[in-house]
């Protein structure tokens, strides 16, 4: 997700399709009263006094001091480190939290989430600080990391620039030796910022593709833009489209995906026949459109788009209105924020996504485990990916043999293979994109089924 415009229109659409379906009270996720939540209470780490908030909002925080920051959160030797210590995702899923073994007594690995908990991230990273808390809880459970408890610690950037800057001063003041990131480039770029490179700051939910950067320790949990539209654009191809239509509006996200798909798709040798722009989450008076989708489609096409589910079903709809019901129709992550599943006429309909839950796979035990502990999320696939994020920061930490917050970005770099929660991860010889795959789903009965998983 790329814009603050996205997450209201999400939001929005996410009220009106649970308005359709006959819901009385508008569930969408608002932002928990406290602005701070951390995990429960481990050995203190060793912190420097906290910059007053004036001083961090007009005065960035200096090399040097970054550079102190990153020796001081150093607190666990080298010779103390297990150094045999490794980490099974599997032993820590299937932790009963209602019969835990001695609690690790170790100094805390701490991870901090500078989570956007606003009416701009919550949709996103509510879900997100809620399965990364349990699963953080699981872990400690199981025994925590060759005896070090896991730490996760949560300050909430209020998708503004500025308080951004100060809650991630707050998280390193906090000692935490890698930090999450939020869901769009504005306060990404504040993180980074502050960060200055003293350590690994992972984006969990960002498809965004000017954040990762290995050179600084800016990674990404999951695919790119670019890297789902390719996907999709080369799932079409292989399964016999030769025709699309596309649907974009300019800018990132509604006019990336689209463009990026057309021009995989023409490049593997299917014809782009028609492109229309629309207004995201205004448009829903689709009469003209499909005027000229009946102009020039013979029903062969796949249509690809990036708008919202709402939107794709009003368009569907006035498509078919005019005798045109064979078009395959195709979507970007959007169409999982925002409600694929519940819209009426969704059969049929693909998009791609960040995992799938089946046959008690990890993807489905995390999300399982969360229902049982009364907290079911609403957005499945985010709570797979805070379980990939700080799977990934613990195995940076492994990797390192260290506490040293450069030496565990150093080692996030070099990862791969990493057994995590949606797939395998790794970031060897990438952009700070991760080498994670594809998934691509279709409603298929009224029920959501895996199509692909593009690697």
């Amino acid at each position: 997700m790329r814009t603050r415009t996205l997450l209201f229109g999400l939001l929005a659409a996410v009220a009106l399709v649970a308005a359709a379906c006959g819901d009385d009270e508008d569930d969408a996720a608002e932002a928990p009263a406290a602005t701070t939540t951390a995990a429960p209470e481990a050995e203190e780490p060793m912190a420097e006094e906290p910059m007053a908030d004036e001083e961090m909002a007009d005065e960035p925080m200096a090399e040097d001091d970054m550079a102190d920051d990153a020796m001081a959160d150093d607190d666990m030797a080298d010779d103390d480190m297990a150094m045999e210590m490794s980490f099974d995702v599997d032993a820590a899923l299937d932790a009963d939290l209602d019969n835990c073994g001695p609690a690790p007594s170790g100094d805390p690995f701490i991870i901090g989430f500078a989570a956007d908990l606003s009416e701009v991230g919550g949709f996103a990273d509510i879900p997100i600080s809620e399965a990364g808390q349990h699963y953080v809880d699981l872990i400690n459970c199981a025994g925590g990391v060759g005896g070090h408890p896991v730490e996760f610690v949560i300050e909430d950037v209020q998708g503004d620039p500025e308080v951004s800057q100060r809650a991630t001063a707050d998280l390193i003041d906090a000692g935490a030796h890698v930090i999450l990131g939020p869901p769009f480039a504005d306060t990404g770029d504040a993180v980074l910022q502050t960060v200055n490179a003293s350590r690994a700051v992972i984006f969990v939910a960002s498809t965004e593709p000017v954040l990762p950067d290995p050179s600084i320790y800016s990674f990404m949990t999951t695919f790119s833009d670019t890297q789902q539209a390719e996907a999709a654009a080369q799932f079409a191809i292989d399964n016999g489209y030769t025709r699309a239509i596309t649907f974009s509006s300019e800018g990132p996200y509604f006019g990336y995906n689209p463009e990026t798909f057309a021009a995989k798709f023409e490049e593997l040798g299917g014809e782009l026949v028609l492109d229309q722009s629309y207004v995201p989450f205004e448009d829903f008076d689709f009469a003209s459109h499909a005027n000229e989708v009946a102009g020039v489609a013979d029903g062969s096409e796949i249509l690809y788009t990036a708008m919202i589910a709402p939107q794709v079903d009003a368009l569907r709809g006035a498509i078919e209105e005019r005798g045109i019901d064979s078009i395959t129709y195709f979507g970007a992550d959007a169409f999982g924020v925002s409600g694929i599943t519940v819209i009426p006429n969704n059969e049929g309909i693909y998009w791609t996504d960040h995992g799938f839950g089946t046959d008690g796979n990890r993807y489905q035990r995390l999300n399982d485990g969360l229902a049982a502990a009364g907290m079911p999320s609403d957005a499945p696939g985010f709570a797979a990916l805070a379980g990939d994020a700080i799977t990934v920061a613990i195995q940076g930490f492994i990797d390192a043999g260290s506490a040293d917050p450069l030496a565990i970005a150093e080692a996030i770099s070099q990862l791969s293979g990493v057994e995590a929660v949606t797939d395998t991860i790794g970031y060897a010889g990438t952009d700070g994109t991760p080498d994670t795959p594809v998934y691509i789903l279709q409603i298929v009965d009224g029920e959501t089924a895996l199509a692909a998983r593009m690697s």
